[in-house]
């Protein structure tokens, strides 16, 4: 079928656009088919199951946890290819970090997708490939769900080390 097209839209912003939707999806499939640490920890100093209500969304992390940082990390992912490229990003940067980065990933995230935030600081500067994302609210939980329950996971940790 033919369609009419105004003088404002041009062939080379449109095929842009187009490969711009491509490259993302590219690289959303290829994060999501490439998750690492996906091997629960035998003895973990903590573990972690989150759930996104709204699309059912899981991710379960345990934690181990030395000095105040992240030493050994393992994940349960069981999301959406959103959520599943959210967690390869944090599987591939989580260990070694602090309470402090994890948290600055989450809230940064988190911003990018509801408030027009900046990109995440690096090493979690590849959760940039969610910024199409914004716009699909309903997929943001199962989005943060890796880095929510990372944190929770290692809070948890912590607090028994302090105890």
């Amino acid at each position: 079928m033919y369609e009419e097209r105004t003088s404002r839209e041009s062939p080379v912003s449109m095929s842009g656009e187009s490969d711009l939707i491509k490259l993302y999806s590219t690289r959303i499939l290829a994060l999501a088919a490439d998750i690492p640490h996906l091997q629960r920890l035998d003895s973990p100093d903590a573990t972690v199951k989150k759930r996104s209500p709204l699309c059912g969304s899981t991710v379960t992390v345990d934690v181990e946890v030395s000095d105040g940082r992240i030493s050994a990390f393992g994940q349960d992912v069981k999301a959406c290819a959103l959520g599943q490229a959210s967690a390869a990003v944090v599987g591939a940067n989580v260990i070694g970090r602090s309470l402090k980065e994890v948290e600055t990933a989450r809230d940064q995230l988190k911003a990018m997708l509801t408030a027009g935030g900046p990109l995440p600081d690096a090493p979690f500067d590849a959760l940039e490939v969610l910024q199409p994302a914004k716009e699909f609210k309903n997929r943001h939980a199962s989005i943060l769900l890796a880095l929510e329950a990372t944190l929770e996971a290692l809070k948890t940790a912590t607090k028994a080390q302090c105890a």
